[in-house]
């Protein structure tokens, strides 16, 4: 049997996981990620941090798994997107990485939109001018680090993504290079012609010196030094962890559809060579491939979805787990009137306002805990239908089914009420371990350890599908008490 090697970078965990030859995964290790909250609405990794405990998981999980190091093929890598690093030569970070979540380029961006710049970078990008792209945060890191401004000039500053860095950590600081799924998220990368947009770069005043160069995902990057395992083990895949998500799914046709429920939720569809411009807030960017021209991705983005059931947990201090959660949830036949529009970094997709902040609409004499637990995993779904709505609207494309996956695809409440409220089938894996399976699945595909996409869809299969259930005049009436919510929430 041989294996690849799947990092998954993710905002709250760096996980390492092994895949055999069946795509199912033999092993698996996690380490956390600390968040870093240096002021309200900003949010900070620790980059190096990150690297040695994405390198530690990668090590315990071949440790653990008892397989030779011999027998992985290839390395492939999915990361939080959009996540801004700046580091040197020896890969030190300059400074914290500002994280897709942060909202401190909020004036930057504002300023963008008044000088009516939205369409000339929505042409070029695909994307909303918003804080939550990279472009912003690494002028941000530019204009406010002292030692950035100094060294940009000697050749001693290196400026990507979470790939990006744990590419140049893995090769001993030979190989800086990213792919076309996490260029296209940064707003300085041209869609159209597939390279760093040079009026975007003189816009943001970022030379094109300190970017990385951009490949398909599935590609030889380049080998890990001996030191790290014990041999050189070739990197053959690259993915933002959405577009990797996608891919492990094997959503590769126009129309194919899947939504990832983690800290956020995005939902991504498939719109093979067709550049759709969305007139509902969506944004375009690029799908995973192997060596060849990437397809068109219709995304919505919605910034707190787990990050709610965590609020609950953590924050309000209402449940002890998940579990507790959705049984709580299901006790009830209703929320009560009670919606919980969770926009604690704004609200993304179709809406599109950074300046919103989270709401609890509808609270009565009679409104209890629960109710607010069941509001708070109710807001998942249908923020998930808004954006699924959208995409029928822009595209023409009925929509039937939703693959899903992601951390909270694994609660059975939230995902009958996702099929209820949309009024659509449900499909939930039985690997559910997309993104990393989607890095993966593109290693693999690069280094021979399959031939073709299709002989994946033989490892596809449904644990579960979910039905609606839901009477359409309730439906309505709950869809209604929605609007109502959000339009209460909207910043004015």
């Amino acid at each position: 049997m041989k294996y690849i090697l799947s990092l998954d970078q993710g905002t709250t965990g760096s996980r390492a996981v092994l895949y055999g030859e069946d795509g199912k995964p033999v092993a698996i290790a996690r380490r956390d990620v600390k968040q870093i909250y240096p002021r309200r609405g900003w949010v900070e990794h620790d980059a190096l941090d990150i690297w040695n405990n994405q390198l530690d998981a990668a090590r315990s999980v071949i440790a653990d798994s008892g397989i030779s190091v011999d027998d992985i093929l290839a390395i492939g890598i999915a990361n939080q997107r959009e996540t801004a690093v700046i580091w040197d030569k020896g890969g030190q970070p300059y400074a914290g990485a500002v994280v897709w979540q942060c909202r401190r380029t909020s004036p930057m961006c504002d300023s963008l939109k008044e000088e009516g710049l939205e369409d000339y970078i929505y042409d070029r990008t695909g994307l909303k001018v918003d804080p939550y792209f990279s472009a912003t945060k690494f002028r941000w890191l530019m204009d406010n680090v002292p030692a950035i401004r100094a060294n940009v000039a000697g050749g001693n500053v290196f400026i990507g993504t979470m790939d990006s860095y744990l590419l140049y950590m893995l090769t001993g600081c030979r190989v800086h290079a990213t792919d076309y799924t996490n260029a296209s998220r940064t707003m300085l990368f041209n869609i159209h012609e597939l390279k760093w947009d040079s009026g975007l770069l003189s816009l943001f005043r970022i030379p094109k010196s300190v970017l990385p160069k951009v490949y398909p995902s599935g590609h030889l990057y380049g080998y890990t030094t001996p030191e790290l395992f014990g041999k050189r083990i070739p990197i053959c895949g690259i993915a933002g962890d959405q577009q990797a998500a996608l891919f492990g799914m094997l959503c590769t046709r126009a129309g194919d559809i899947k939504s990832t429920y983690g800290t956020g939720c995005f939902t991504l569809m498939n719109t093979g060579n067709r550049n759709i411009i969305s007139k509902r807030g969506l944004v375009t960017t690029l799908s995973a491939c192997v060596d060849s021209r990437p397809d068109y991705v219709l995304e919505g983005s919605v910034f707190s979805s787990g990050a709610v059931i965590t609020w609950l947990k953590e924050g309000l201090r209402a449940a002890t787990d998940d579990a507790e959660c959705a049984a709580i949830a299901q006790s009830l036949s209703d929320s009560g009137g009670v919606y919980l529009v969770p926009a604690f970094v704004g609200l993304g997709a179709p809406h599109w306002d950074s300046e919103a902040r989270g709401t609890i609409v509808g609270i009565t004499r009679g409104t209890t805990r629960e109710h607010i637990i069941r509001a708070a995993q109710e807001s998942a779904a249908y923020q998930v239908m808004d954006v699924l709505r959208a995409l029928q609207a822009d595209t023409g494309i009925k929509i039937d089914s939703l693959n899903v996956d992601g951390g909270l695809s694994c609660n059975d409440f939230v995902m009958q009420f996702q099929a209820d409220i949309s009024g659509i089938s449900v499909v939930r894996p039985v690997v559910k371990e997309s993104t990393s399976l989607g890095a993966a699945y593109l290693a693999g595909l690069t280094i021979g350890m399959w031939d073709n996409i299709e002989q994946l869809r033989d490892n596809k299969q449904a644990e579960k599908i979910f039905t609606p259930d839901m009477d359409k005049g309730e439906r309505s009436k709950f869809i209604l008490g929605w609007e109502k919510a959000v339009r209460q929430t909207v910043a004015k």
